[in-house]
């Protein structure tokens, strides 16, 4: 039977205890696992996430979301975790949106050009899943002050995990060996520095982040230094966001 392991690998944080380590895997034999959505609360947060680019990732978001999906506002309390969903939604949806991609995936044969290669299909599917972002980019500072906060930092550094997964999957990569875990701690690095430049670049049709991101593919060499950007990423992530907070009043 052919399997993909999925692995949710979280990098050590300050209580490595509190972390739930949580290995599904997919099989093509076999459904999928189920989401970390209900119904009820993917029907809301779908009907929120249109909202965000005016309203933001807040409270006021989601209450909107539920009015449009024909819920009263006490329905906001499905989501314990708060405007955080809608951050958790986005990133889980916009993951799973790239399997659609089959024109990068799947591409049909052009006589006198080379097949794009696992590389080209990697570096492509990033780019899509950046492009993603490209509506709620001026928002996603919030999403980041969310994230930031030690109860949900987990989850989205989970999230990061997957989305490296599902990118070299998706790609045809069929390795078995040391590499497979090295490739997507890669991925992950490059991804997350793309997406922090990504939300201060004006430059048109965001050039600037796709010369970012070409550089940084050009740049990973080593396993230590990826090891050293991903943890990096967190640390600095989680300034950034508090930062956020605070030019917003909250007392932390």
């Amino acid at each position: 039977m052919a399997t993909r392991t999925r692995l949710a690998r979280l990098w050590p944080l300050s209580k490595p205890s509190a972390l739930p380590l949580i290995r599904p895997y997919h099989s093509y034999d076999h459904p999928p696992p189920p989401g970390p959505f209900n119904p009820t609360e993917s029907s809301i947060l779908e009907a929120a996430i249109p909202h965000i680019p005016t309203h933001g990732f807040t409270h006021t978001t989601l209450s909107i979301g539920a009015s449009d999906a024909g819920y009263i506002a006490a329905s906001t309390n499905l989501f314990p975790n708060g405007a955080f969903s809608l951050v958790h939604y986005h990133l889980y949806t916009q993951r799973l949106a790239l399997a659609k991609h089959q024109h990068i995936i799947s591409p049909p044969p052009r006589e006198g050009e080379k097949p794009i290669g696992i590389g080209g299909k990697v570096k492509a599917l990033t780019w899509e899943r950046l492009m993603g972002n490209k509506e709620i980019i001026h928002r996603w500072q919030e999403a980041l002050a969310l994230i930031a906060q030690p109860s949900h930092l987990p989850t989205a550094i989970s999230e990061l995990s997957s989305l490296s997964d599902e990118i070299w999957f998706l790609s045809g990569d069929t390795s078995v060996d040391t590499s497979w875990y090295t490739k997507r701690a890669s991925l992950s690095a490059i991804y997350a520095a793309t997406e922090l430049f990504m939300t201060t670049d004006k430059s048109p049709n965001f050039d600037d982040t796709r010369d970012f991101l070409d550089r940084r593919f050009k740049d990973v060499q080593i396993v230590g230094g990826t090891m050293g950007s991903v943890t990096q990423w967190a640390g600095f992530t989680a300034t950034a966001a508090l930062n956020v907070l605070r030019s917003k009043g909250v007392r932390i």
